[in-house]
């Protein structure tokens, strides 16, 4: 970025707003949208008048449940804000969205509580090396002064903070600020511009030293500055928003800023750094290592609409689109485009075109997907950025009234996916269910009033079945004879089977001995299918694994044998049988790695326990200080409320992921309850 020669980025700007949950995002975009003039007056979030959250589900739980777009102009220059959902929850948005900004707005506020979860939005913003400006916002309720917060904002974040301003201070009241850049203060007048004012001079002392402090820091990457400094002399003006700049532009420091954006203060001050320090498209398409001639977009967030159809928003990094051009996606795979729009929250208007920088929503490219890099070159489109999907962490089985309407079910759930894909959709063998996965209990919530709303689908839902199965203890030898006439030819099937348990993990083995041909070798086949039938639903009620049966003996008619009898004998010696062999019920066993903050550990170790879980050990998570990752086996049953107990042990922070490990015996009253509530569901 040129900025010791004090030309700004041209192109539209792209920006991100993220923050932990209730930090006051929407209300910061809200502000933003009045302040430049896009909207004739603020709205609120509690009174339902915001452009973000605009969504039925949104405004019915007074919180952002997904990606919301805003274009606005200031003085002259075309900017676009994505508000990203705080949620952990409904964080998937903000992965894909992060893919094409030029610049993150971390909204955040002076609570300690809440540094856990600022930490995961850092984090995310150090995995791509975005450009990330710390907005404090609320400082009108806050009893911490910015220098304070920063102590215990530092350790979340892998950056220097840079503290841009200095509030002045009339008694607890925050009335304004003074700008360590410029040298000048300001006091705040709600919803309109700061007022200029002289120096406050029990200020003039600190101001000085803090200034110097931040011109320390960004002498750490300019050797010309720090000479100055060493030599008492004073850097020019120019030279010291370069700096800020190119430091911010590089990821070498994260500037800080404060303000309200419920009152509108500090709003004019955030818009001038976006404006003069954010870095433009040219660096982020060097950034993201873009090489490509011609035409290439980043999907960033995909919507259904009722009326439009579908709606890919996507930053144009270079070239331009227009409506008819036609794009390539990874696979090669081609869509034409159907109408360009840019984006005021849920309303969209159309342009004829976009240039590079410009973020629109681009009608009907119905192959692609989120986090998908598009181009105009045919053939498959590099990929600049992979945007990885969080694993579902909390499901129940889903299904409708009418099974007429699972298409239309289906065909719903896959858009929801499309939109979210961090929800998914399997369908379990085991258990005969469809199950939709997501992020938590208001995830699935959520993506349910979706389906009804939106969709028109009207979805039941149940807690998942457990995938339990069954084995056996003990061998036995049985003989299961099938004879039977009732006219003509009869039907006469008789087999000896040997049924023995096997090893765990084993699975199902079939074997026979047969000598002298007392079961034809054309009738052994229909032996093993029988009993492979029969196995999916044994004397407990449930799919049988890790034993063997072997087919000894037996005897047939010249006449009344059949494929059919003899799959009907090995069925009955497997019903008679069975029983006998001491049956014992499996569960499946995961094993589970929970990521927390250090001071949640013994808590979750607890949670854990209490599940009938068995501690494999813990130790830091790798790569985040202040973080610890627990290694555990769980009984899959108890992983229900897994996630709901964990964020609310960790603030809303701790996640999890897990693989189904082995099958372990289950007795004693627990397995009798499992057994009974099967028996319940078949009656």
């Amino acid at each position: 970025m040129d900025t010791q020669n004090g030309r700004r980025p041209s192109g539209s700007r792209c920006v991100a707003l993220v923050g932990p949950y209730l930090s006051g995002k929407t209300t910061l975009l809200e502000a933003i949208l009045f302040r430049t003039g896009a909207i004739a007056r603020q709205g609120r979030v509690s009174d339902k008048s915001s452009v973000g959250d605009a969504a039925p589900e949104a405004r019915a739980h007074g919180m952002s449940i997904e990606l919301n777009a805003a274009t606005t102009s200031y003085l002259g220059d075309s900017y676009t804000f994505l508000d990203c959902p705080g949620s952990v929850e409904f964080a998937q948005d903000q992965r894909a969205a992060l893919a094409g900004a030029d610049v993150a707005i971390v909204v955040c506020e002076a609570d300690d509580k809440k540094a856990p979860a600022l930490q995961l939005i850092l984090k995310q913003l150090d995995e791509i090396n975005l450009p990330r400006i710390l907005f404090i916002n609320k400082v009108d309720k806050s009893d911490s002064s910015p220098r304070n917060v920063l102590e215990w904002l530092q350790p979340a974040s892998s950056k220097p903070l840079i503290l841009r301003q200095l509030p002045i201070m009339k008694g607890s009241i925050v009335t304004g600020f003074v700008d360590l850049a410029l040298e000048r203060a300001f006091v705040y007048q709600e919803h309109l511009e700061s007022k200029l004012i002289d120096m406050p001079a029990d200020m003039a002392e600190l101001e000085k030293s803090q200034r110097f402090a931040m011109l320390e820091r960004l002498a750490d990457h300019d050797d010309e500055l720090m000479e100055q400094l060493l030599s008492d002399m004073e850097p020019p003006r120019d030279r010291i928003f370069g700096d800020l700049a190119s430091e911010l532009a590089d990821g070498f420091i994260t500037p800080v800023l404060f303000g309200s954006a419920e009152h509108g203060t500090g709003i004019e001050r955030l818009l001038k750094a976006l404006r003069h320090e954010a870095p433009g498209i040219a660096e982020t398409a060097k950034r993201l290592g873009l090489k490509a001639n011609g035409t290439t977009v980043q999907v960033l967030k995909t919507f259904h609409t009722a009326h439009g159809g579908k709606l890919s928003l996507s930053r144009v990094l270079s070239g331009e689109v227009a409506d008819g051009a036609v794009l390539h996606g990874a696979d090669g795979q081609d869509s034409r485009v159907a109408g360009v729009f840019t984006l005021m929250g849920s309303a969209p208007s159309k342009v004829q075109k976009a240039v590079a920088g410009d973020t629109v929503a681009l009608g009907r490219l119905e192959a692609a997907h989120t986090g998908e890099t598009l181009s105009t070159t045919r053939g498959n489109t590099p990929q600049l950025v992979t945007v990885e999907t969080a694993p579902g962490v909390y499901g129940f089985a889903i299904s409708v009234a009418d099974r007429k309407d699972e298409v239309k079910l289906t065909s719903a759930i896959a858009k929801l996916c499309e939109e979210d894909p961090s929800l998914s959709l399997e369908h379990n063998h085991d258990t005969h269910e469809m199950v939709l996965w997501g992020q938590g209990e208001m995830h699935l919530r959520v993506a349910l009033e979706k389906l009804q709303v939106k969709f028109g689908v009207h979805a039941n839902a149940k807690p998942r079945r457990i995938a339990y199965k069954e084995t056996i203890r003990k061998p036995v030898q049985i003989r299961g004879r099938h004879k039977k006439q009732s006219g003509g030819h009869g039907q006469y099937g008789d087999v000896v089977v040997e049924i023995a348990p096997l090893p765990r993990g084993s699975g199902f083995q079939f074997t026979d001995t047969i000598t002298g041909g007392v079961v034809p070798k054309q009738y052994i086949p229909a032996v093993e299918q029988g009993v492979r039938e029969w196995m999916g639903h044994g004397p407990l009620g449930f799919p049988v694994v890790d034993f063997g049966v072997n087919l000894s003996d037996g005897s047939y008619h010249d006449v009344d044998s059949s494929e059919m009898a003899f799959k009907t004998a090995a069925r009955i010696a497997m019903t008679e049988g069975m029983p006998q062999c001491s049956p014992v019920l499996l569960e499946p066993i995961v094993q589970v790695e929970i990521h927390v903050p250090s001071d949640a550990t013994s808590r979750v170790n607890q949670i854990v326990t209490g599940h009938r879980g068995q501690l494999l050990g813990y130790d830091g998570r790798d790569g985040w200080p202040g973080w610890d990752t627990v290694k555990a086996h769980m009984p899959e049953s108890e992983m229900a409320s897994l996630i709901i107990e964990l964020r609310s042990a960790t603030s809303g922070v701790g996640t999890f992921t897990f693989t189904l490990d082995h099958m372990a015996e289950l007795t004693g009253r627990a397995a009798e309850q499992v057994v009974a509530g099967r028996k319940a569901e078949a009656a």
